[in-house]
């Protein structure tokens, strides 16, 4: 038996491979150690009552956080493997005395070729993974993305699908998003315009929307709702005998528009109750005329 040649090439292509495997297997664990730590790390809560709000929120959160993680592992555990055989192999063929400059340089060729081919696919795939770290959105997130606004129902490395308010949805390439808003991260604000006839007491329907606000502040569910208690600002604007009253409540994420709703509601209700008239109605009444 020839020792030389069997302490040779072979003994060091057997190197080769347990090493490649080795090397593998231990950045998976690095891999795996801190996706497991960046899934297991909680958010800071916050002091006061947003905070105890957006804290009772960190089950989805959490959810959110271990997709992230999830999805981070799954794509650098690839690029490892990836990365360390195919070192390996290219150490082998040299091993084994093959010329690798050809090799290289049809490969440089090829990956030229590919690279014009599928740029677009490329640069969908790395805003996918730069969106995913980032946190920009998740699930679950209303986003507006320019050409459309709605609910993210799912996100890939290639693309998002959302779903407007008419039930329409959306593919779009995560290579052609250029801005993006997202209305549902920390927390959301509701912005209700309340209009009364010019000629209205503006201290008695700014006393009758406080006691509105201060009323919806203690009540449940628009309590767990909010973040803070509404504030009445005052006069927003005063157009074509029109007076316009804006209040602002800061909420937890999504629930600016239920609380925008009930606050309509609710003002509308105290102000007619209040004998405080709305725009376009005389002090007779629609139907009446001045005697």
């Amino acid at each position: 038996m020839d020792w030389d040649w069997l302490l040779g090439s072979p003994l060091k292509i057997a190197c080769i491979v347990v090493g490649a495997i080795l090397v593998r297997w231990l950045a998976h664990r690095a891999i795996q150690r801190a996706v497991a730590a960046m899934e297991e790390r909680p958010s800071r809560p916050q002091a006061g009552r947003a905070g105890r709000v957006l804290w009772q929120a960190a089950g989805l959160d959490s959810q959110r956080r271990h997709q992230r993680a999830a999805t981070m592992g799954s794509i650098l555990r690839s690029i490892t493997t990836i990365v360390v055989f195919t070192i390996a192999a290219l150490t082998v063929l040299a091993e084994l005395g093959v010329d690798m400059r050809p090799l290289l340089a049809s490969a440089g060729v090829v990956g030229v070729a590919i690279g014009f081919g599928a740029q677009s696919l490329v640069k969908d795939f790395l805003s996918g993974i730069f969106m995913i770290a980032e946190d920009q959105y998740g699930v679950g997130d209303v986003i507006d993305t320019g050409e459309a606004i709605g609910t993210v129902e799912e996100v890939s490395l290639r693309i998002t699908r959302l779903r407007d308010a008419n039930g329409v949805v959306w593919y779009i390439r995560n290579g052609e998003i250029i801005r993006i808003g997202n209305r549902s991260q920390g927390w959301s604000t509701a912005l209700v315009d309340i209009p009364v006839a010019y000629d209205q007491p503006v201290e008695k329907v700014l006393r009758v929307l406080r006691d509105v606000v201060a009323t919806l502040d203690h009540e449940s569910p628009w309590k767990e709702r909010l973040l803070e208690t509404p504030e009445v600002a005052g006069v927003e604007s005063v157009t074509g005998g029109v007076m316009t009253v804006r209040v602002i409540a800061k909420c937890a994420p999504n629930e600016n528009f239920s609380v925008s709703r009930e606050l309509r509601e609710r003002s509308k209700v105290a102000l007619d109750l209040a004998g405080i008239r709305g725009p376009g109605f005389s002090a007779y009444g629609p139907d009446s005329s001045a005697p």
